[in-house]
């Protein structure tokens, strides 16, 4: 399902992911979003080859498909699998180390690249950047374990560039502070709630877009 504010209005932004995780309850749906071509070949490979008979909902933002950064080596495609979360692929860099992350911004869909160009920006090796591919069923487990490998990092945020009431918060809210570990709570940085799921001007849509981006990195050694 065509997925993503890219600044086309209403019509042409939600595919409303926030209907089908309410619907979400004993493992009767797999909802995914998925930000690299590897990741999105093993997910449909995963669910062709299943044999439990359980309906897939992708969401897929039309601005990835000749995104520069939305690449995927032949390794990935050949070697790889599915990661229902993918690790900081900055990770091992001179910018960025895992004892040096003070917060970790957990996100889904196209908003990671943008939070990936910003830290680039500023260059701010305290902050990393874990994008859930899957959805639901909720992949608690490998967000506490990949949280877990950042031993300084306090603040846990849900990045999304939906409004507050739409997007994955409203399910995230309520299912994935349970299952974090080590008394970390989870915060929320989007657009605030609305009744449209996105604005009808561009410009509009550009300035709310920067403004959450900038949010997502704020209070840290400002």
């Amino acid at each position: 399902l065509p997925h993503g504010l890219e600044g086309q209005g209403p019509d042409h932004s939600s595919a409303r992911p926030e209907r089908f995780l309410q619907m979400c309850a004993e493992n009767n749906m797999t909802v995914a979003n998925c930000t690299t071509p590897a990741n999105y070949f093993h997910l449909l490979r995963r669910q062709a080859l299943s044999t439990s008979q359980r309906p897939l909902i992708i969401m897929t933002p039309k601005s990835l498909l000749r995104h520069k950064a939305a690449v995927s080596s032949v390794a990935e495609f050949t070697h790889g699998r599915f990661f229902p979360v993918l690790d900081d692929p900055g990770i091992g860099s001179k910018a960025l180390n895992r004892e040096s992350v003070e917060r970790v911004l957990l996100c889904s869909g196209k908003v990671a690249y943008d939070l990936g160009a910003e830290r680039e920006k500023r260059g701010a090796g305290e902050i990393a950047l874990l994008r859930v591919e899957q959805l639901y069923p909720l992949p608690a487990g490998e967000i506490n374990d990949l949280l877990s490998t950042f031993p300084n990092a306090t603040d846990v945020v849900w990045v999304q560039e939906e409004p507050a009431n739409m997007g994955a918060w409203p399910f995230m809210a309520v299912h994935l502070p349970e299952h974090l570990a080590d008394g970390r709570q989870l915060r929320r940085v989007s657009r605030d709630a609305a009744a449209s799921p996105a604005t009808g001007s561009h410009s509009v849509h550009d300035r709310e877009q920067e403004e959450l981006v900038v949010d997502a990195f704020s209070g840290l050694h400002d």
